[in-house]
């Protein structure tokens, strides 16, 4: 039976930054939808951007049957409520900010201890992480025309809304969870997620090459990844 993908972007982007990973699922039978969330309106709110999703999903008439829900970076606060709507087989957080019940956004970095760890890894790697320069913290690895053209894209997601806003689930969803981090991600800190993901999903993160713009620098290994993912064991918790 053919699984479905729904590919949820992060702060600033579109559905583009998906469109490598998108085409190769396709070449492989699957159906994906990554589309473009809201922007340029500080009035929307996290539940806003998931209806944004589903009500995609359902104009799109793809089917939700085996249903992978991903979310990269910001994507990890909008991708569970879609995944508890769309009742999602499986949700993966790819380089993605993992929040708590009750959580805005905008207090996630100091929740976290995000400057601390950035601090930590930079002196590490000679500044790296944490750089200014957006080619490298974001787009390390990415063919400089695709990093270009994603910086050409950027756009004003989330609001100040949505960054105010309580995380809105009570609980984490009853989802097949899996978290992929990149190993040369120079904006999220590696040690950062090997301490988070266990600490608020109770799961070792999963590891690969690349940025933290992967999708655009290893589509065909992140599409490997996320179709593993998607044949899945049946029945496993987001624990496991």
């Amino acid at each position: 039976m053919t699984s479905t993908f729904v590919l949820i972007h992060g702060a600033g982007d579109i559905g583009w930054s998906w469109h490598l990973v998108a085409e190769e699922l396709r070449t492989r039978g699957y159906e994906v939808l990554a589309p473009d969330l809201p922007s340029d309106d500080e009035t929307l709110t996290l539940t806003d951007y998931a209806d944004s999703v589903v009500a995609a999903v359902e104009q799109a008439a793809i089917s939700t049957t085996n249903l992978t829900v991903v979310g990269h970076s910001f994507g990890g606060f909008t991708a569970p409520l879609v995944a508890d709507r769309l009742q999602a087989d499986v949700l993966v957080l790819l380089a993605a900010m993992v929040p708590q019940p009750g959580e805005p956004p905008e207090q996630w970095w100091d929740n976290v201890g995000f400057a601390e760890a950035v601090r930590i890894q930079a002196e590490r790697d000679g500044g790296l992480t944490g750089s200014d320069d957006p080619y490298e913290a974001f787009f390390a690895d990415v063919p400089r025309e695709l990093a270009e053209r994603a910086m050409a894209n950027e756009r004003a997601h989330p609001s100040s809304t949505a960054m105010a806003q309580p995380w809105p689930l009570e609980a984490w969803p009853d989802v097949t969870t899996r978290f992929l981090l990149c190993r040369d991600d120079h904006f999220f800190p590696l040690d950062l997620f090997r301490r988070l993901v266990p600490d608020r999903l109770g799961l070792v993160p999963d590891e690969m090459p690349g940025s933290h713009g992967v999708a655009l620098s290893r589509p065909k290994d992140l599409a490997d990844r996320l179709e593993q993912y998607a044949l899945r064991p049946v029945g496993e918790s987001h624990s496991s």
